[in-house]
């Protein structure tokens, strides 16, 4: 690993199928025709390293795909000079995301290669970190069963290598029940830095508010984690030692917000692993994400 790689990306890649807009929900049985369609690299840390290479940031990917054509596919999407590829006898993950109007997006994900993405082939890939700033994130936990049982090992080891951790699980497919609270705490109570959107901050503090959410959420943060909540168009918030910090996105006229929050990961964790600064680390990573939203093909700077 080059030693200006300080940003390591463990987690889910899988094949996007994008389409839209739609306007609410259609009737079963009916078919509707929408403007645009796009196949494209996706999965949370797929969308992560695509960003950073977009970014020109020195990165290291380490994902899985199956071995069928669209996992050949997949793979080529990538800077192959930032991958380290584990490729499994199986097909590979389709996620198709359905663009409402306005931006917002549902997900339908068939398991294929992430339900057999081992802890074990992880943890044989994590190097050493180059320095005490590099940061290293596992992201879409919750679609991994065996990275998700295995996350706070997960997480231990990383902090053994000198890197601070920070993780982005996204939203458990079967909701946020007594057992994927729990999950979710320990995984807080282990890393630096915990990267969430409004809707999964609710769903696991179980609270209805957005603020009464980050708030209780922020309470149960040790002095020196970094909790980041991003609540789309209307920015970011962020807490530190019993600090907030808040970032507002710049107004941009939507193209898709699919990977957004993920953009808006590698652009913040690119900064912070340069600067303590973390009001400058959410600005750059909402301009960041404000600028590929409303780009196509995307750019990042």
């Amino acid at each position: 690993m080059a030693p200006e790689a300080a940003i390591l990306v463990l987690g889910n890649a899988n094949v996007d199928l994008v389409l839209g807009e739609v306007d609410g929900w259609p009737a079963i049985g009916t078919e509707v025709e929408v403007e645009r369609s796009e196949m494209r690299a996706g999965g949370s840390a797929g969308n992560t390293s695509l960003a950073l290479s977009g970014l020109g940031v020195a990165h290291r990917f380490v994902a899985s795909t199956g071995n069928d054509p669209n996992g050949v596919w997949l793979r080529e999407q990538f800077d192959a000079a930032s991958c380290d590829w584990i490729v499994d006898d199986c097909a590979t993950t389709i996620t198709v995301g359905i663009v409402h109007k306005g931006g917002d997006r549902v997900f339908f994900t068939a398991p294929g290669h992430l339900q057999r993405a081992r802890l074990d082939d992880l943890l044989a890939r994590v190097p050493a970190a180059p320095h005490d700033r590099a940061i290293a994130v596992i992201a879409g936990g919750f679609l991994m069963p065996d990275i998700r049982s295995g996350t706070v090992k997960l997480l231990a080891s990383l902090n053994a290598k000198g890197w601070r951790t920070a993780i982005d699980p996204g939203w458990p497919p079967e909701g946020w029940t007594d057992e994927t609270r729990l999950l979710m705490r320990s995984w807080m109570e282990t890393t630096d830095i915990a990267l969430i959107n409004a809707e999964e901050a609710k769903g696991y503090a179980a609270e209805t508010s957005l603020e009464g959410a980050s708030q209780k959420i922020a309470a149960g943060l040790r002095a020196d984690q970094v909790l980041i909540v991003k609540d789309g168009a209307d920015g970011v918030r962020g807490f530190r030692g019993g600090e907030r910090f808040r970032a507002v996105s710049p107004p941009v006229t939507v193209i898709d917000t699919v990977g957004a929050g993920d953009t808006f990961n590698a652009a913040f964790m690119a900064a912070l692993s340069t600067t303590d600064d973390l009001a400058a680390a959410l600005d750059h990573g909402v301009r960041t994400a404000a600028r590929a939203i409303s780009t196509f093909p995307r750019r990042y700077e």
